[in-house]
């Protein structure tokens, strides 16, 4: 599909732009009151638990240079985890541990690291090195999760993880973001991922985009993007939806990661998602806030919504 970059054209074809994303989406749809559920990872987590949605295991939070101190009895009995900032954005922050060496301790980039290195990342990370506006954060460190092998044959080193938009409680758009050696084997479109989109009705891989450029194949493993399908697709849709009720946003980004063990993880809540979902998917997000205000299920339980969603959604080519 060729991208016209008239104003006029675009808003003809369903694109939602920044501003209007800010005013019509953010501005009126997302009360600021209801922005740490979202910003403090942590508190996103122990919602998500107390709500019954499946997480990654917090094995502990460092909230003082006098906790991390104690690093050492916090890690002997792990051997694979994810420190990472509570107030972190873009990936920022976050290590990768699968494994161990001897007394080192082994990177998902493969590189080493040791205890002091580690103990200092985290005082970084409680110094607001990796935070929003630079505040004093926590350390979590959690359970690392194993992805799904479907995913093997289209990712570089790192977890890949299904980006929803679920707008009013309804999924609205979807992708998958695969690690690549330039993004360092993180899920981050602006460090270097890619994103495939998803097919809302049927949860089937299509086309991707890489650098903003729409591309048919993974840079590294160069193998066929398009035609996967994520298994439990409605299962992970419903797990999105009910984050509606668990932020009180009506605008907002769900992240999920697809275990090889647990199935659906919701990973993080993003208050503020970015519309290169947009380009993954060549289709634009006006459209589909649209069909929602006019049609959907407003008030019905997730399966309801979610329901809707893979209707009216469903692209025509996996129809």
């Amino acid at each position: 599909m060729r991208w016209i970059a008239s104003p006029w054209a675009l808003r003809r074809a369903g694109i939602a732009g920044m501003n209007w994303r800010n005013a019509e989406l953010i501005a009126e749809q997302n009360p600021r009151r209801f922005y740490p559920r979202v910003d403090d990872k942590l508190l996103t987590k122990k919602l998500a638990q107390a709500a019954g949605i499946a997480v990654p295991e917090l094995y502990a939070e460092v909230r003082t240079n006098h906790d991390a101190a104690d690093m050492r009895e916090i890690l002997q009995t792990l051997d694979d985890f994810v420190i990472k900032p509570a107030h972190g954005a873009g990936g920022e922050g976050v290590t990768v541990v699968v494994g161990r060496s001897g007394e080192m301790f082994r990177k998902a980039s493969g590189a080493l690291i040791g205890e002091d290195a580690l103990t200092h990342h985290v005082s970084n990370i409680l110094s607001g090195m990796y935070s929003l506006g630079g505040r004093p954060d926590t350390a979590m460190i959690e359970q690392r999760v194993i992805f799904d092998p479907l995913f093997e044959r289209i990712t570089h080193q790192g977890v890949p993880d299904i980006r929803t938009v679920v707008y009013r409680g309804v999924p609205i758009m979807a992708m998958v973001r695969l690690p690549t050696r330039l993004a360092d084997g993180k899920a981050n479109l602006h460090q270097g991922a890619v994103g495939a989109g998803v097919d809302i009705g049927s949860g089937t891989l299509m086309t991707g985009i890489w650098q903003n450029a729409p591309t048919e194949h993974h840079p590294d493993t160069h193998n066929r993007i398009a035609g996967l399908q994520i298994p439990q697709w409605e299962r992970l849709l419903e797990l999105a939806a009910r984050c509606y009720e668990l932020t009180g946003l009506g605008y907002l980004g769900v992240d999920v990661v697809l275990d090889a063990y647990r199935g659906p993880l919701m990973l993080e809540l993003n208050a503020r998602p970015g519309l290169s979902i947009q380009l993954a998917n060549r289709a634009g997000l006006r459209t589909r806030v649209g069909t929602v205000d006019s049609d959907a299920p407003h008030g019905a339980p997730a399966p309801a919504r979610v329901a809707f969603a893979m209707d009216a959604f469903r692209s025509a080519a996996t129809a």
